[in-house]
């Protein structure tokens, strides 16, 4: 099947992703990283493009998304922007790109805005960067929020378990939440809490919730490589495999090996 699998092919925007929301609409996240990939998932009705920090993990083969850098991240998003037509396109702020001061996270944001024609930048954390997120937006750039399991944090939280669990963290989420609405932020990740918290969240603001590993919330997103089963090791109890590329690819890539070695490719159709 050919074109998007949506009725409403409009160009999603800020205005659009709130109006879905109070329409009770579904909104569909998916990373993409590359051209290609990223044409796929524009024109299969994805509504919002995230080029994620994960590029670190699932392209680099870091083993957190720390050390990839600015530059990195734009090339990415000029790749994915070029590709999506109707989505929403959202580029991670990698790590050390805002935490220092405001003015290099709204410089940092104007760059990538204007070297990769993306529609937003989302930036990890609540009240403690709200200064950054405020400046942002003041500058013009939608911003999308990230809390709960923020994986640029990694190294504070110790493990990549569930988050806020306790009634203080969980109260400290929905407090976040509520700031980022009200410096104006276009939507929020939550990422790895406890459903019933996203189910709190949700009811709390008018801009959407997106979920991952947080149960039902105005939306979902995964890690394209992971939903693809492009990675078998990575297996939490939130994802789930539409595909398994790993085999496709595994026994398409030895059946051209096998034919290489034999001789029988090329063959005679495929000379000039």
């Amino acid at each position: 099947m050919s074109g998007y699998l949506v009725e409403d092919t409009r160009k999603v925007t800020t205005s659009r992703l709130k109006e879905m929301k109070a329409e009770g609409k579904k909104i569909a996240m998916l990373t993409s990283y590359d051209y290609t990939t990223a044409k796929i998932v524009d024109e299969a009705g994805v509504d919002v493009i995230l080029i994620g920090d994960s590029a670190s993990n699932v392209m680099a083969g870091n083993l957190t998304t720390l050390p990839i850098t600015l530059d990195q991240m734009i090339y990415h998003a000029q790749s994915v922007s070029l590709a999506a037509k109707r989505a929403f396109v959202v580029c991670d702020m990698p790590f050390g790109s805002y935490q220092v001061d405001e003015k290099e996270a709204v410089r940092n944001a104007i760059r990538i805005m204007k070297e990769t024609r993306c529609d937003a930048v989302k930036i990890e954390g609540g009240i403690e960067i709200i200064d950054a997120v405020k400046r942002i937006i003041d500058a013009g750039i939608p911003v999308c929020g990230h809390l709960g399991l923020t994986p640029q944090s990694i190294n504070k939280f110790g493990t990549y378990a569930v988050r806020a669990k306790e009634e203080a963290e969980a109260q400290k989420l929905l407090s976040d939440v509520k700031v980022l609405a009200e410096a104006g932020c276009c939507a929020i990740v939550v990422e790895k809490i406890p459903a019933a918290l996203t189910k709190q969240a949700v009811e709390s603001v008018d801009i959407p919730i997106i979920g991952i590993g947080g149960g039902q919330a105005d939306g979902q997103v995964l890690v394209i490589d992971d939903m693809l089963g492009k990675n078998k090791g990575f297996a939490p109890k939130f994802l789930r495999r539409y595909a398994d590329l790993h085999t496709i690819m595994t026994d398409a890539i030895g059946a051209y090996v096998s034919d290489v070695k034999s001789g029988d490719f090329p063959n005679e159709k495929e000379c000039y």
